[in-house]
């Protein structure tokens, strides 16, 4: 191929597959088996054009969607770190830094900064756009979790505490409605048996 930008670009899009080889520990829904990274990105992203009039700030759009789509590009050399798995949480930073500068690397130099950009932005959690995202991330498995009577919680022996203090302030940070929610959802979910007291 003698097109070197286009090759860059093919590059990384033909890595982002191994994505849907990146298993989560949240089922989906109308299956036995857990999500991988590529549908929980893209369910990322058509929430954030459906709920996008309930961001604490008005936000732009197609910057959140961009965001929670490479949010997790780094899982393909990095791993799914669960949620709650404190010892994973003690490398996951340095792990991800790696794969961010192999990954993003791939891509032509300017692409390389805007992706790269967006994935540090997601992850410093400022901007109304990047606090809107990481409230969809948090929302998104604990809805699936919840309709789902809570399996991956109950498989892992997850206590309530542990959901709020992962979820509540990062969830109202990016919407009022959304932290709303996933308060209803812990307090239904531990009423239910769902997570331990």
């Amino acid at each position: 191929m003698e097109n070197e930008r286009l090759k860059q670009q093919l590059t990384f899009l033909l890595e982002l597959d191994k994505l849907k080889n990146i298993y989560r520990q949240t089922y989906v829904l109308h299956e036995d088996r857990p999500e991988n990274d590529a549908e929980h990105s893209f369910h990322l992203a058509i929430m954030a054009c459906i709920l996008a009039e309930h961001a604490r700030e008005a936000v732009d759009v197609l910057h959140v969607m961009k965001m929670v789509l490479v949010h997790d590009v780094v899982e393909v050399d990095a791993g799914d770190t669960y949620a709650y798995d404190t010892e994973g949480y003690k490398t996951k930073a340095i792990r991800e830094q790696k794969a961010a500068d192999r990954l993003f690397a791939l891509l032509p130099e300017e692409q390389e900064r805007e992706y790269r950009g967006l994935w540090e932005e997601f992850e410093a959690r400022e901007t109304p756009e990047a606090k809107f995202a990481n409230a969809l991330d948090r929302i998104q498995p604990m809805l699936l979790n919840y309709r789902k009577g809570g399996i991956s919680w109950k498989e892992r022996g997850i206590h309530v505490e542990q959901v709020i203090a992962r979820n509540a302030q990062v969830t109202k940070d990016g919407s009022e409605a959304i932290g709303e929610l996933a308060r209803e959802i812990t307090e239904a979910a531990l009423r239910e048996g769902m997570l331990l007291d």
